[in-house]
């Protein structure tokens, strides 16, 4: 046995642009940048894990540093001797900074302190930070200045998968690229291209399923390619991925779904146990119940989104699909997808897998037949056929109970006291304060308005017309008429009153300010 083996992900990492998988735009724009010379001082790179993040900034430190031409190249050679190095990282102009372990103010000063110093080998001095936003505050705050002015020597390359936990005055100070999930059919031809290097059987079907569970990212892919090349020595197929994944096939799960909806309970859950006794993971199974769920709701005649051959399904199973979803409703799909959807952090909370995943059969079983609202209408229209006709008539009692409802306004005092009840604060306010009542007839307000607001007569008829169900018309007049206003005339009143008379006796000063 050679015990100096190297793990896929390592063995075949990026070692230049041309070889860095699924990341297009990454590539073109910085091999565009270090062709035309417009190389920036700091540069961040975020995503998911086993995308390549490290991988793109050991290659760009290559680009910088390579010996094969007189500058920056954007195809370093890989035999030179600063790429040898920064490749195995022993390369002493380039460091790789765990930030996770180094995340302190006075690390960061130590780098930065070192950073002053020209290269020796290199033409530039690259740190490459990886997780930084594992950084402290201070560490963060002791970075700003040299990250946005750093000596011409100098480039920073950060890495990480928290790009939200990075502050924002270091994110202004690099140049940010997002790296995406790499799409699964450039991952199953980068798995077929290794599988063929390395000698191995590795079947289409197999493929598929790791390139799916890998989500996008290389790193994973190939950790789980290595794990089925060591379980069954050098042939993969279908079957060993699916066990060692614990997962069921599709078909399987196509299966079972269809005996779900079918309403057999006994059958649904003797079906279960089936699965769970082959050795399923019951919440990888709950995973693709959830997506066969989407994927059945995407085909099913009700929307018309057309042919999905990128589904993850063949043929047959497609075909079967499509016969399942001429017996169920969309509602149907909806309702079993909220109850799935809910019973994921169930399943993770559980002691026992096995009896949450029973009881969540069970309800899928009778969500699956419950009838919907329109069902449930046209049942009782059947019952009781004249419920329709009796229908009209109740909505006219409900219109003349509302229209006996409606407020009366026959003075400015009752005016005043609708729009209190009413909670028009703004519009009481105003209309007690500036609003001189002329008349009050037939539905016609004259009156005299001391400050000139030129809404108050569209919203005071507005209002008047939601509430009393007629039409109003309100006509401002261009002279006061001496009228007072409803405040003015409460503050008479109370002036009157033997009482308050008497307490305004007592103090010479005293005077009314308000009225509430």
């Amino acid at each position: 046995m050679d015990s100096n083996y190297t793990v896929l992900a390592r063995k075949y990492r990026s070692q230049d642009f041309k070889s860095l998988i699924g990341q297009d735009v990454l590539v073109k724009t910085l091999t565009t940048a270090i062709n035309t010379g417009r190389i920036a001082h700091a540069y961040i790179f975020t995503g998911i894990r086993g995308t390549g993040k490290t991988s793109t900034a050991r290659i760009l430190a290559k680009a910088l540093n390579c010996l094969s031409s007189d500058g920056p190249t954007a195809n370093p050679c890989g035999v030179c001797e600063n790429c040898k190095a920064i490749a195995a990282g022993q390369h002493i102009d380039v460091l790789e900074i765990d930030a996770a372990s180094h995340t302190g103010v006075d690390n960061m000063r130590d780098i930065l302190d070192a950073a002053q110093y020209r290269p020796t080998n290199g033409r530039y001095k690259v740190y490459i930070i990886d997780e930084v936003h594992m950084l402290s505050t201070s560490a963060f705050n002791a970075l700003l200045k040299t990250l946005e002015e750093p000596p011409a020597h100098v480039i920073f390359i950060l890495a990480t998968t928290e790009i939200r936990k990075v502050p924002v005055t270091i994110l202004s100070r690099c140049q940010r690229f997002d790296l995406v999930r790499v799409p699964v059919e450039t991952l199953k031809r980068h798995f077929a291209w290794i599988a063929g290097q390395e000698k191995i059987e590795l079947s289409d079907a197999a493929n598929e399923l790791l390139a799916r569970a890998a989500d996008g990212s290389v790193r994973d892919g190939l950790s789980l390619l290595d794990q089925a090349i060591a379980q069954t020595g050098g042939h993969v197929d279908e079957q060993s991925v699916l066990d060692m994944l614990k997962r069921a096939d599709r078909g399987v799960v196509v299966n079972f779904m269809e005996t779900l909806l079918s309403g057999d309970t006994s059958a649904a859950l003797a079906k279960a146990d089936e699965i769970y006794n082959n050795g399923a993971d019951l919440a990888m199974l709950l995973s693709d119940m959830m997506e066969w769920t989407h994927w059945a709701t995407r085909m099913h005649p009700a929307i018309h989104a057309g042919e999905v051959n990128n589904s993850p399904y063949t043929a047959d199973q497609r075909e079967q699909i499509k016969q399942i979803d001429s017996k169920v409703s969309l509602n149907t799909l909806s309702r079993i997808w909220q109850v799935m959807v809910a019973a994921v952090p169930e399943m993770q909370a559980s002691g026992n897998q096995k009896q949450c995943f029973d009881m969540l059969v069970v309800r899928l079983m009778h969500i699956a037949d419950m009838p919907s609202v329109t069902e449930i209408l046209k049942k009782q229209q059947t019952v009781n056929p004249d419920a329709a006709k009796t229908a009209p008539i109740k909505k006219e009692q409900v219109i003349a109970e509302k229209s006996q409802s409606k407020i009366k306004i026959e003075n400015a005092n009752d005016l005043a006291t609708a729009l209190q009840d009413s909670k028009e604060i703004l519009l009481y306010s105003y209309y007690t304060s500036n609003i001189e009542i002329i008349s009050i007839s037939n539905n016609v307000i004259q009156y005299f308005d001391r400050r000139g607001d030129a809404d108050f007569a569209h919203k005071l008829a507005t209002w008047l017309n939601e509430k009393t169900g007629q039409t109003w018309t309100l006509e401002r007049v261009e002279a006061s008429q001496n009228t007072h206003t409803i405040t003015e005339q409460k503050k008479e009143e109370l002036e009157a009153d033997p009482m308050v008379a008497s307490a305004m006796d007592l103090f010479s000063d005293a005077e009314i300010v308000g009225i509430k």
